[in-house]
């Protein structure tokens, strides 16, 4: 088993404190003292790491979606020959995880693509790559759905990949005002359990 070195320890502190404040307080509300003291790395570190706050954050993109995409794969690796159970099941809790939290945060990067996505290219082209490997999984799940008879045929799984996202995307940033997850509901119900279906 590999042993992770301080540096690689250090690193995943400051990917980690780095999600959870840029959830909390945005890009530009997000000091890198406050990010530093939070895991006692001296700011000369930080530098050696990521080299700049604009890379930090892209890094902290990249890792937040991570555990989303492995999620989403665990749940299709589970329900191998029944994959739109699995979709519904993955939406199911996320759906029930949001409303325990009460709604704080919503996804980071709708939040950021709100506040930096034109004025970073460093973070748009991050927050693409995100959206885009998140989409793929949804691309891989749809397409054996596809194969398994479940869900539509006339249009290709790229194609409601993308159009759930879009949606998704959109149902996360109404929960965060409304306080409510029935615009992720309506995702749920019209999309995958209507529109998407066989």
């Amino acid at each position: 088993m590999k042993i992770a070195t301080k540096k690689q320890i250090n690193r995943e502190n400051l990917l980690n404190q780095g999600v959870e404040l840029l959830m909390q307080q945005g890009y530009h509300g997000t000091g890198l003292k406050e990010i530093l003291d939070a895991v006692q790395i001296p700011k000369g570190s930080f530098y050696n790491y990521f080299g700049s706050k604009e890379n930090f954050a892209a890094e902290v993109i990249a890792h937040y979606i991570t555990p989303y995409i492995a999620q989403l794969q665990s749940y299709l690796a589970q329900y191998q020959g029944n994959t739109f159970a699995a979709l519904e099941r993955y939406l199911q809790e996320t759906i029930i995880e949001l409303e325990r939290t009460e709604f704080k945060g919503g996804c980071l990067l709708g939040n950021l693509i709100g506040e930096v996505g034109e004025t970073s290219d460093v973070c748009r082209v991050a927050l693409q790559t995100a959206l885009n490997r998140y989409r793929d999984v949804w691309e891989l799940g749809l397409n054996q759905a596809q194969r398994e008879g479940t869900i539509r045929t006339d249009k290709s799984a790229l194609e409601l990949a993308d159009l759930w996202v879009n949606a998704w995307q959109g149902g996360l940033l109404r929960m965060k005002i409304e306080q409510s997850v029935a615009p992720l509901e309506q995702c749920y119900q019209e999309l995958l359990k209507n529109f998407f279906k066989a």
